[in-house]
């Protein structure tokens, strides 16, 4: 694969293509899927000008995790090599949900919950992202003013027949689930943020395509050069299946304490190490084939896995913290000792029932979610087990509650 990689600049070169642009290139492709089309993206790269990057986030949750940062890395990239990122917060878009990958439609949320959930986007996204070259732009801007002639000459630019050729979509027509008129606008309003924004670039996901696609058609539609499309692939969560996502519980959230994301990155299958070297980190890519080649001369992949969290931690918290993840999560996985810094809650001394106890606390969320971790053996106190859904403790001295593989909480009598 390296030698064609070469051969194929060799042939760039010959054609004129310059090392500068080549450099660039070489950058942008790392963990890339699909480019439309990349002779397109080397002539807007050798025109000269700074091209407008776009990507969208539509504030659907709080919160960020390692999922969203493949692509957030790929837009600092672009930066890297002198070009602006416009980061659209589709706080409009938002409301009306993007259907990719559904198979129902969304539930609905309100303009307060979306701008709730914005306020924390914009402080998230500059610990990856170069501030003074991202341009931040609400999609409320331009759909808030919209008419409804203008609605209707934008929905005439697309056929539903076309529509339905979206995968998606297609499924669930086929088996009876209802698509909503407002869902098929989606698509057609992502593009058209492209048009507001006079985009060169777009990034999204694999299942971004078809939304991705809409967007070079309305910019020919409405007289623009059609921007080019680079789609990147869904990074799996730490069961090593679905994609990673809240709703699945699989995340690895990119402002969770460094001891949390280091034991969570410890958790993920072996199989995903490589992917989350290529895409989370800038760990040269002939450094990543010497550690495939060195465990398949035998070294313990945990090793190599290690070496992933401290560097994936270490640049959302710095490298002390992640020397102080590493060092902990051996403290409490290799020496089954308890770390440094857990929860602490202080009870008055007397007898009371885990289940009760943990919820009251704000611990855990339910008495079922309770008694779930107690039948998969997840429960400790003070480094037993605990198998009986109606266990009472006595309370007093200190008393050390594990939940799961990472999470520890104090007791402590008043």
């Amino acid at each position: 694969m390296r030698k064609t990689l070469i051969n194929i600049y060799d042939l760039l070169l010959s054609c004129g293509v310059g090392m500068g642009v080549l450099d660039g290139l070489k950058l942008i492709k790392r963990g890339v899927v699909e480019i439309i089309s990349e002779e397109e993206l080397i002539k807007k790269l050798e025109g000269g000008k700074k091209l407008r990057v776009k990507f969208g986030a539509d504030p659907s949750a709080p919160d960020l995790h390692l999922g969203h940062t493949v692509a957030l890395r790929k837009l600092r990239h672009f930066q890297d090599i002198g070009h602006t990122v416009v980061f659209i917060i589709g706080d409009f878009t938002a409301m009306v949900g993007d259907p990719s990958g559904r198979s129902s439609t969304r539930k609905r949320l309100s303009r307060a919950e979306v701008m709730e959930n914005a306020k924390t986007y914009q402080e998230q996204v500059f610990k990856i992202l170069d501030r003074s070259k991202t341009e931040v732009r609400y999609n409320s801007e331009w759909f808030d003013k919209l008419m409804f002639e203008e609605v209707l000459n934008l929905t005439s630019k697309y056929t539903v027949a076309r529509m339905l050729e979206r995968d998606d979509f297609e499924k669930r027509f086929k088996s009876g689930n209802p698509i909503s008129i407002m869902e098929f606008l989606y698509p057609l309003m992502q593009g058209y943020d492209s048009v507001m924004v006079k985009a060169d670039v777009e990034i999204g996901g694999t299942d971004q395509k078809f939304n991705l696609l809409v967007g070079r058609e309305l910019q020919l539609e409405y007289g623009q050069e059609p921007q080019v499309v680079i789609t990147l692939p869904l990074l799996e969560g730490t069961d090593g299946v679905r994609k990673m996502s809240k709703s699945y519980g699989n995340y690895i959230g990119i402002n969770e304490k460094s001891f949390d994301v280091f034991g969570k990155v410890m958790s993920i299958p072996d199989t995903l190490i490589f992917k989350y070297f290529e895409l989370l980190t800038d760990t040269p890519l002939e450094e990543i084939e010497r550690m495939k080649e060195a465990i398949e001369r035998g070294e313990n992949p945990r090793n190599i896995k290690a070496l992933l969290a401290k560097r994936i931690v270490a640049f959302f918290h710095g490298e002390e913290e992640a020397e102080k993840a590493s060092e902990e999560f051996d403290r409490v996985f290799k020496y089954k000792e308890v770390p440094d810094e857990i929860e602490e809650f202080k009870l008055q001394k007397g007898k009371y029932r885990i289940v009760d106890t943990l919820v009251q606390l704000k611990v855990l969320s339910s008495k079922s979610e309770v008694r779930r971790i107690i039948q998969g053996g997840g429960l400790y106190i003070d480094g037993q087990r605990i198998t009986d859904i109606d266990y009472e403790f006595e309370l007093g001295k200190e008393v050390i509650i594990k939940i799961g593989k990472r999470r520890f909480v104090k007791l402590i009598p008043s």
